[in-house]
């Protein structure tokens, strides 16, 4: 029952809270009228729900990815199916640990073991869940294989494998290596939990008075957290200037793109806490190279040069150009170059054209989740090929369109629920506030509270902090918000 669920994330709030010595009622204060409002009306947790209609249309469903998109489309769909037949095929048995909450261990905030979820716990009982890897996607049989228990067949696949971190892209790099020399990364569990020792080292340079490095990269591929390379370079900042150490720091971001954001609204607001904070930047570079002997990070520098006039055109052509930087660090934070898993890239799901095909995302039409070529496969999560939307907030929208449209499909429907692209960071500024993004397609600023979304406030660290984990666990992995 979503009373049930209500209760679970309540208690869970509270346990949050009380680790800090805050009342619920007074977070609630503090979190605003709409945060509040899930938690307190039982009706409000229920929307998701209800917009999915039920169904007694029976086939077999296999749902590859077992992590918050899978576990949150499962969940809805064995609550709106009257006979399900739901297969989730999932090695990892902790593939519902949160992690939003990996840049906050990076600083100190939170504790390894404060993310944690066990699958077991979450992943709905009346589903088949298949502790294995799938070795092979054959969409033209409406089959995959596995690495131990052979072929599973469906009737429909829904895809939610998340990505891959591809650390040995970069010369130098392993996922091995982080943790060591200076070299942080918080997009894994234990590269998060290494994170923090790493940071303190780096505050106890500055405190002793010796004038230190921090880089921070963000790579030439979308990525899961846009804002994740940016909060981590935030809590550095912060942690450096509560130990009075923060003059002896030079930070610096280095993003492979052009802009702080793609928003401007937002990318304009955070070039004035940059700014604000003295933290410095520098665009168009992409980290290629690490010499952890010699902390020495090498980037690919693009630019642009002037050519010769055009008497046509009546300017001057603009010739591309790309040097190498070496660039020294005392703390490195690595946001790697991401991609599909291998598995999917090398299989008829994957996009096959355009840019999207680099990255190996599976092909979907980007409002209706339904595969391009495949009518019975869906996609959703950070694998799926559509523009922005690898970040939790954006999973909370779609696995309930993705549901609609798999049902309407199996009833020989056309699918009729729509994502709009909505995407949501709250972007950590500092220790105790929180810049909260919402956006969608149009690259507008979307708020769904009545506050200036570009100013960074108390009450989203609140929310980010004491609100989104357990509304995550008791709410969206059982597919009730």
């Amino acid at each position: 029952m979503i009373e049930d669920n209500v209760d679970q994330i309540c208690k869970q709030l509270d346990q949050e809270l009380i680790k800090r010595g805050l009342s619920r009622r007074d977070a609630l204060k503090l979190a605003g009228v709409g945060a509040a409002s899930f938690l307190l009306n039982p009706s409000q947790a229920s929307a998701a729900t209800k917009a999915v209609a039920s169904s007694d249309i029976k086939a077999k469903i296999v749902i590859v990815g077992g992590g918050a998109a899978g576990c949150s489309i499962a969940s809805l769909l064995v609550n709106k199916l009257n006979n399900p037949d739901v297969t989730v095929i999932e090695p990892n048995p902790q593939s519902v640990s949160y992690q939003p909450g990996q840049t906050l261990i990076a600083a100190g905030v939170w504790n390894p073991e404060d993310i944690v979820g066990e699958s077991k716990d979450f992943l709905p009982s009346e589903a088949k869940w298949v502790k294995d890897s799938v070795v092979e996607f054959d969409p033209d049989h409406s089959k995959v294989v596995t690495a131990n228990n052979g072929e599973i067949k469906y009737d429909f696949l829904i895809v939610a494998t998340g990505l891959q971190l591809n650390y040995e892209k970069i010369e130098g790099l392993s996922r091995d290596i982080i943790g060591t020399n200076g070299i942080s990364s918080v997009y894994f569990p234990e590269g998060a939990a290494k994170t923090w020792p790493l940071m303190q080292e780096f505050i106890t340079s500055a405190k002793s008075g010796k004038k230190v490095e921090g880089v921070f990269s963000h790579p030439n591929t979308p990525i899961k957290c846009g804002g994740a390379p940016k909060k981590i370079m935030y809590l550095t900042h912060a942690r450096l200037k509560e130990a009075d150490a923060r003059k002896n720091a030079t930070l610096t971001f280095y993003p492979n793109g052009g802009k702080m954001f793609g928003v401007p609204e937002y990318h304009d607001a955070i070039v004035k806490q940059f700014e604000a904070r003295d933290m410095k930047w520098h665009y168009k570079h992409n980290l290629v190279a690490v010499d952890i002997g010699k902390k020495m990070a090498t980037f690919d520098h693009k630019y642009l040069v002037k050519g010769e006039w055009d008497a046509d055109l009546e300017e001057f052509d603009m010739i591309p150009q790309v040097k190498q930087v070496d660039v020294p660090f005392d703390f490195l934070h690595v946001t790697p170059p991401m991609s599909a898993p291998d598995v999917v890239k090398a299989s008829p799901l994957a996009w096959q054209r355009g840019s999207a095909s680099k990255g190996g995302w599976v092909e979907l039409h980007k409002e209706t989740l339904q595969h391009t070529r495949y009518a019975n496969v869906f996609g959703l999560g950070d694998v799926a090929g559509i523009p922005m939307g690898k970040t939790g907030g954006s999973v909370r929208k779609q696995y309930t369109v993705a549901a609609q449209n798999l049902i309407d499909v199996m009833e020989g429907k056309s699918p009729s629920a729509k994502y709009g692209g909505y995407t949501v960071c709250p972007l950590i500024t500092g220790i105790g506030t929180v810049m909260l993004a919402e956006f969608d397609w149009s690259k507008k600023p979307t708020p769904s509270f009545p506050l200036d979304p570009t100013k960074e406030r108390w009450i989203w660290w609140i929310l980010k902090v004491y609100m989104l984990k357990p509304m995550y666990f008791y709410g969206m992995l059982k597919g009730r918000a």
